[in-house]
């Protein structure tokens, strides 16, 4: 029996450290060592902004002001907003707005996230579609770095980079740091080949190559880009291409968003589970690798401490193993107890660690209690 718990011990351990160090790592060698450059040219399309909104009467008429300063001609650009059940009077403010590129369709009821994309690119007119959110502000240039890369016959979708502000609180400053490693994860990806996801609030691609979405899809901004690749073109990351968007500050605000994204992937083997096929899905080790161990990571935590807390007598590497998970406890704890504590690097970083475990475990539960749910 303990030759078979320190097995488990093993193979939960080795998961855990090719999942945040050796995939990383190996993908940043291979951005490295074989690089996939992109050719881009200056190409100016015509361009379709689709944004779906619910409830954003606080930023709908700041974003269509922001989109107004996109050093983009004006001649070539459509908005579409498309209000998706909206109560707090977004559709007459995005109306209010006085501007003859922008169209509002309005839905009274919801219908979710997937459907109103696929409504909102069936009247789109621009030969690139430029997704975007009502909560996120765009550079100027942004635009002009995301079509660029499309000149490229063989990029199929180019993602732009999204930038947090406003990191006062510990919680925040633990986010901030593990998107900048989420983001430089994404940018080796891209450099080797594809990356396997794309920031929602800003990504390009060419109308035509839009497939409309199950009604229900959670996650738009990976399946697209996983069919992207599956065509046999390129998802690729344009640093150039920069949005901003604010930090929440306690981990309570960022809980559903969280528990969305996590609940979200699972949805996905179930809506195409071609992706869990290494015949079907040509970044199939990406796709695993990147998304699913982080799902199965709360798990194998899990298995490492009982397996540790059982063999800490007999195997000195499981009572070291013990003595770290036992001082990352003791930092998370403090972490929430004094919040000030948390602004203390080790600190904030076991906490940080600590809540997007806990919020990948509580997706599972909410994703087999409300399989048909609202989708947003």
């Amino acid at each position: 029996m303990s030759s078979l718990v320190y097995a488990v011990f093993l193979a939960s351990a080795w998961l855990l450290a090719y999942t945040f160090i050796v995939y990383p790592t190996g993908i940043w060698l291979l951005a490295r060592l074989r690089p996939q450059p992109v050719d881009k040219q200056p190409v100016l399309p015509t361009v379709s902004v689709v944004m779906v909104v619910r409830d954003g009467a606080m930023h709908i008429q700041a974003k269509l002001a922001n989109l107004g300063t996109l050093n983009y001609p004006r001649s070539q650009l459509q908005v579409i907003v498309v209000c998706d059940g909206c109560r707090d009077g977004t559709p007459r403010l995005a109306r209010q707005f006085k501007d003859r590129r922008v169209r509002v369709l309005e839905f009274q009821e919801p219908m979710g996230k997937a459907a109103c994309l696929n409504r909102a690119v069936a009247l789109a007119q621009g030969e690139v579609l430029l997704f975007t959110e009502v909560h996120q502000t765009l550079a100027p240039i942004a635009l002009r770095e995301l079509v660029a890369n499309l000149a490229d016959p063989h990029v199929g979708i180019a993602s732009g980079e999204l930038l947090y502000t406003d990191n006062q609180s510990g919680f925040a400053q633990g986010i901030d740091t593990y998107w900048r490693y989420e983001k430089t994860l994404r940018l080796a990806e891209s450099q080797s080949g594809s990356t396997i996801s794309v920031s929602s609030g800003l990504y390009a691609m060419r109308r035509l190559q839009y497939e409309p979405l199950p009604p229900d899809t959670m996650l738009d901004d990976v399946l697209i880009p996983m069919r992207m690749i599956a065509s046999g073109r390129r998802v690729v990351f344009e640093p150039r291409a920069l949005a901003w968007d604010r930090l929440v500050q306690r981990p309570e605000e960022d809980r559903p968003r969280r528990i969305h994204n996590s609940a979200g992937h699972l949805q996905l083997a179930r809506l195409a589970p071609w992706l869990l096929s290494p015949q079907d899905n040509p970044v199939w080790l990406r796709f695993v690798s990147h998304k699913l161990l982080r799902l199965a990571a709360p798990w194998l935590m899990l298995s490492v401490a009982l397996a540790s807390l059982l063999l800490a007598r007999r195997h000195i590497l499981c009572a070291a193993t013990l003595a770290m998970l036992v001082a990352g406890i003791c930092l998370a704890a403090a972490g929430r107890l004094q919040p000030a504590l948390s602004r203390w690097l080790p600190v904030r970083l076991a906490l940080t660690f600590f809540y997007l475990n806990l919020f990948s475990a509580q997706a599972l539960l909410t994703f087999s209690r409300h399989r048909d749910s609202q989708p947003w």
